[in-house]
């Protein structure tokens, strides 16, 4: 373990016996280390070789496990994640794989990528070393970005063309105000006069012509 061999190297430069490592050794514990220390039997610990053995046996499962070149098939592009997303989530990936080929990561990039304009050119032009197939990738992501702004665009005019456009109103308003659409009025004056006398009224005036 690391806190192990830092010790380890430091006490290399005292003239320290095995007694006094072990005592000096403990001072660097801490947290977990200290309380896992505190809870030992007496006579537990009969050489600094034995509390090297004991020490590693209980905090060996706190070691970063070492991912291996199959770790990096997991990572693979999700639906509709652009292709800048994936290939920085890959690069991380790949960062944790050191004994990763540029082959390898080339390789699996490839397999784990989504059908799309990308996956289509390395389809018909095999790029080998990772480290081409990411300047390869730039000028995809410049692609993506530049449709992806402009549908933003495109949204945008569309938008204040709708809001822009005068409302229309309903159909009713517009007969309400048409005098041919109200239809004919049926409600009449009622007489206030006999309607014989009406009727002579009318015929001295000339309005009526007997037959």
């Amino acid at each position: 373990m690391e806190h192990l061999s830092q010790f380890e190297n430091s006490a290399l430069l005292h003239p320290y016996t095995d007694g006094i490592k072990c005592r000096v050794f403990v001072t660097t514990f801490a947290g977990a280390a200290q309380q896992w220390f505190n809870q030992l039997p007496v006579g537990a610990i009969g050489s600094f070789q034995e509390f090297r053995s004991l020490f590693l046996h209980q905090f060996t499962s706190s070691r970063k496990v070492r991912k291996t070149e199959l770790s990096l098939f997991a990572v693979c592009q999700k639906e509709d994640e652009p292709l800048k997303e994936y290939l920085q989530r890959f690069n991380t990936a790949a960062l944790e794989v050191p004994a990763a080929t540029q082959e390898v990561k080339a390789s699996v990039f490839s397999q784990r990528l989504l059908d799309g304009d990308f996956f289509k050119f390395l389809a018909k032009k095999s790029v080998f070393k990772f480290d081409a197939l990411l300047a390869r990738a730039a000028k995809y992501i410049n692609m993506e970005v530049a449709q992806a702004a402009k549908k933003d665009r495109r949204g945008e005019k569309h938008k204040e063309v709708r809001e822009d456009a005068p409302s229309k109103k309903p159909r009713a308003d517009l007969r309400d105000r048409n005098p041919l659409s109200r239809g004919v009025n049926t409600v009449y004056t009622p007489l206030t006069v006999p309607m014989t006398q009406a009727f002579m009224a009318v015929e001295e005036k000339g309005l009526i012509t007997r037959p």
